[in-house]
């Protein structure tokens, strides 16, 4: 969506206010032996005292309110009897509607103990959020933020999962622009402009430059023994420095 007015910019805060806190609580109640489904039961509960709804869950049947991803799954993982375990590298996805506004996040912790790949792997996701988000502004070309993610994880020594991008957001969970790539294409001519909601979420992984999709038929995992790393925020382009509605 493009914003048009305060009452949007109040609405996508207020939303990402909400899948912030949701995804914050959902990362610190993390514990080895919990199963995934107890972990999103708990999202499910803090979104419905919100008043929100989960945006996987009504937009596309998504059998979960949250995203639980784990080790070598990168993206879309169902809540369900899988248990957390010491070690575990696990990405929790939060998506909600409130009010007819869309916002969604992300973010990824180890279950201690960690080792020095998992560490770097989950500062460097970050680091490339952040990173990509400088590139943000009025007029610049919408590549900016995958060359940023890229040349994070080259200098880490990961790499992107390409088939994995940002997107636009707002009033729907997915909008135009539909594909924002996590890496540099010299061919996408697209300009970020004022009052664009979009989400920026870098996937970096130790093996995999690809996901594929597991025979739950959601679920999109790398190659085995692979570890994967996402944050995210959705924000609204300005001028200057954009909006991040999902502060965690």
């Amino acid at each position: 969506m493009t914003v048009e007015s305060d009452a949007d910019i109040a609405g996508l805060k207020a939303a990402g206010a909400v899948v912030s806190d949701v995804l914050k609580r959902m990362l610190d109640a993390m514990r080895p032996g919990m199963s995934t489904l107890e972990l999103d039961q708990m999202g499910a509960q803090w979104l419905a005292e919100a008043g929100a709804k989960s945006a996987p869950a009504t937009s596309y049947n998504f059998p979960g309110a949250t995203c639980i991803s784990i080790n070598e799954e990168a993206a879309h993982g169902i809540p369900g009897p899988r248990l957390i375990v010491k070690g575990d590298v696990v990405n929790v996805d939060v998506s909600a509607e409130l009010d007819g506004y869309f916002a969604d996040t992300g973010g990824t912790r180890i279950v201690p103990p960690t080792t020095p790949t998992k560490t770097q792997l989950v500062f460097a996701a970050r680091y490339a959020l952040d990173q990509a988000l400088k590139e943000v502004r009025h007029g610049a070309k919408l590549n900016r933020i995958g060359f940023a993610i890229e040349r994070v994880a080259r200098a880490h020594k990961f790499r992107v999962i390409e088939n994995l991008c940002s997107h636009g957001v707002g009033r729907s969970l997915h909008e135009e622009p539909a594909h924002i790539p996590g890496y540099f294409d010299a061919s996408d001519t697209r300009v970020m402009s004022e009052g664009m909601v979009i989400t920026i979420e870098p996937f970096l992984s130790t093996k995999s430059t690809y996901a594929d999709e597991t025979g739950d038929g959601w679920t999109l995992s790398g190659v085995k023994g692979n570890l994967s790393a996402q944050f995210e925020h959705t924000l609204i382009i300005t001028r200057g420095a954009p909006i991040v509605v999902t502060h965690h």
